[in-house]
This record gives C-alpha cells, structure tokens and sequence, in this order.
C-alpha cells in the first residue's frame, strides 16, 4: 500500500478499484515549506519566488528564467517583449490545447495554423517551411506528452528562411531581439515538459535550454506542480544582457511597476514609477514554496513515470496498439501523458471504449481535439487538417501518475488491452 496522504490515490480495497487520470503528487515535504511560508509572513513574490527561478535556470541551463501564474502568461510576455504584435504572424500546430494559440491572439499577432505530420501529434515540418513569409515572426511548437520536437529540423528552418525575415518590433527590446536573432523566433510551448532531454548538434540538451524561449506550465495535472503557475525560460541573446530580459518580465507582470514587494521593502525604498499600464501575472511565495520542494523530488518522479511508461509500454506491443515513444536514442521524455490508438477504430468507438474503463474504475482522457474544431477557433482557421483531425479520432490517453502502483500499472495494461482487442476484430 501507498502510504502517503492524497485524495488523489488510486483507491483500493473491496470495492471497485479506482484510478484517477492525473491527480498531484503531494508530499510531507511541500506541505511543511508552504506551511513555513504562511509563518514567514511573507506570501506574495519575495525571497522563495526568486529561489525558484535561479533553481529552475540552473536545472534547465537556460539563461534565465521568471516565475509568473501560468504557461499561458509566460508565452504572451515572450510574445510581448518579442514586440510580436498586430501585423506579425506566429505559426502553431492545429493539434494542440488553446493556450498556444491564444496568446499570439491576445498580442494582435495572426496565428497560422499548420497541419499535424501523417499518424503523429507533431507538427508538419514541410508544411510549416511553406507558411513562413516576411510576416512571420515566431513558430510556436508543442512538446506534445512531454517529448521535445525536432529542434534541429526548426531551427534549419528557420536559418533557411533569414532571407524572408524583416524584423521589427513594437519596443526597443524586442527590436534588438528580433535584429540579434535575425530570423523567425523559436518558442517552445513545453507545458507538459519540464526534465525533458533531446539530442541537438550532437549533444544532449534540456528542455529550457534549447528553443530561444520556453513555456513551462506548474498546472495541477502537470508532473511539476505549484498547484497553479508556469514559467518562461530562454538563451542568452547576444548583444542583450539576460538580467535586461528578466527585468522586462518583471515589468510586464507587475503592472509596470519598477519595484516588485521585496524591493519596496528595503529601508527608505517605498517609492516607485509605473513604466506602462501592464498586465499581473507573478506566481506568489506560497506557490514557489511548492514549486521548491517539487524540484527537489523531481528527479525520483521523472524516474517513477518512465517505471510506469515502460509496463504500458509492453501491454501496448503485446496487445498491437499504438502509442507514442517517450524514449528513443535521440530524447528522453518527461513522460507526461500517454497517449495511445487503437488501430481502425472511430471517434464513436473512442468514446466507448472509454466508457468501458471508467465501469472498470479507470479515468482515461483525450489529448487533444485540434483547435480547428473548436467554436472559438473555427473562423480564425484556414484550411483543412486532416492529418490532426485522424490522429484525434481514436487517441486515447491513459493515467500516468507517480501515485500508481505497478499492480495499478498492471490493472489498467490489462483491461485496456482486453477491452481494445474486442474493437479491433
């Protein structure tokens, strides 16, 4: 039995098992730092806050990283100190959650949207060449499940089209970003992968510490916590000072403000200016204090989720079903989510098969229903994709949690299995 104290636990026992499709890994650990935070009596952005990120900068080896409320916040603040704005385009898979699209919205940039690669979540490469013009400004990927994308194939890309690239921006630092780069701007949206690896140029680099800026979320459900929040990291820009790039976030997500809390702090220091009408999207202390913890057992759950992807790994072979490989010669996974299909079946018999586990006490999910099929997304898309639109149509993703036991593992492999195969007769 797994002793430690969750709601989240897989229930076990005489009745029905019962295992949850992602809840948090809480421990003793995190409860006692967010404990100590609420004594030190200070709550909001302080010292725990600013601990993280220089942890986060060195885990990663990203040249700096800033703690802000969500994923979603972090990539608008790239956008927006990118100065990527009305008139720019940003290209982004159609297979993929809101948040990568909307925060090109919310700066006034077009989003282009681009088809998925044949019976792959990842984006197109050929197609996504193709739709870069002297409008484009940055190409958001996805890190779909926790498993970083062909950077070097984007970043050939990207050096190929300099000759299509007309920099501007709309702030004197995202003009020296965009004049520094001198191409289209590679931004990671890696919510679902924080620990990640890939092979790029010939040697293993982290997640963080590759794209020329990185969206981490802190979500609930992600494998990295803080109950809410996010980051964004990036590499060093030549001809920019990284503590120039921080100060700006710093701008953006406190209402403009020149001094955060802590800086008011200090004697005789009260006083401060409003640079512009801003936006407040910083991660508190109480957050942090989570997030400090986690990072300290992050290594064992990486671990953990790679343990469970593996006894999956062999239900899938022996039972013929499909799924994504979360660990190859050329990445290592976070292992976030789990996504599988099962050959030849529809979005109908997806939803039966669902229905199926959860009377066998199993909560399994969908990721994702690309945006183009979404109300709200349905007029800003041109085009057809159906490459992502019949990779949705049998995915179906099963709990990958660090509060499962390999009998959970075991139980979920084979009813999943034996439920599949009557589908795929």
């Amino acid at each position: 039995m797994d002793d430690r104290s969750s709601g989240g636990a897989p229930k076990r026992g005489g009745g029905l098992r019962r295992i949850e499709f992602s809840p948090p890994d809480i421990s003793e650990a995190e409860i006692q730092e967010v404990t100590d935070t609420l004594r030190s009596g200070w709550i909001t952005t302080g010292p725990r806050t600013k601990r993280l990120e220089r942890e986060l900068a060195e885990y990663t080896g990203a040249g700096g990283v800033v703690c802000l409320n969500s994923a979603t916040a972090a990539e608008e603040l790239i956008l927006r100190a990118a100065g990527i704005g009305e008139g720019d385009e940003v290209i982004v898979p159609a297979y993929t959650y809101s948040a990568t699209a909307a925060a090109a919205i919310h700066v006034g940039a077009r989003v282009v949207f681009i088809d998925s690669q044949p019976g792959s979540p990842q984006m197109d490469y050929d197609a996504l060449e193709e739709a870069v013009n002297e409008r484009t400004k940055a190409v958001i990927p996805v890190d779909i499940g926790g498993i970083l994308c062909d950077y070097e194939r984007l970043f050939d890309i990207a050096e190929r089209k300099r000759d299509r690239f007309r920099p501007g921006g709309n702030n004197s630092l995202g003009q020296k970003m965009q004049q520094g780069l001198g191409r289209i701007m590679v931004i990671a949206d890696c919510a679902h992968g924080l620990g990640a690896k890939r092979l790029f140029r010939g040697r293993w680099r982290n997640a963080g510490d590759i794209a020329d800026f990185t969206t981490f979320s802190f979500h609930a459900v992600k494998n990295f916590t803080t109950g809410e929040g996010g980051a964004a990291a990036w590499r060093s820009i030549e001809g920019i000072e990284d503590e120039e790039i921080y100060r700006y976030f710093q701008l953006l997500s406190l209402h403009g403000q020149s001094k955060d809390a802590l800086a008011k702090t200090r004697l005789g220091a009260w006083e401060y200016d409003i640079i512009g009408p801003w936006y407040k999207c910083n991660m508190t202390d109480i957050m942090a204090a989570i997030g400090l913890k986690q990072l300290e057992r992050y290594p064992g759950l990486l671990a953990r989720r790679r343990e469970i992807a593996g006894i999956y790994d062999r239900a899938c072979e022996k039972f013929g079903i499909s799924r994504l490989k979360h660990y190859t010669e050329e990445g290592i996974s976070s292992g976030h989510l789990y996504m599988t299909r099962i050959p030849g079946i529809d979005s109908g018999a997806r939803q039966e098969i669902i229905t199926l586990m959860a009377h066998k006490g199993i909560a399994c999910n969908v990721h994702y229903k690309p945006l183009p099929l979404m109300s709200g997304y349905k007029g800003l898309c041109r085009g057809r994709f159906p490459n992502a639109v019949a990779y949705y149509e049998n995915e179906i993703t099963l709990p990958l949690h660090t509060l499962l036991l390999d009998e959970d593992a075991a139980y979920v492999s084979e009813q999943y299995g034996t439920i599949a195969r009557e589908y795929m007769k």
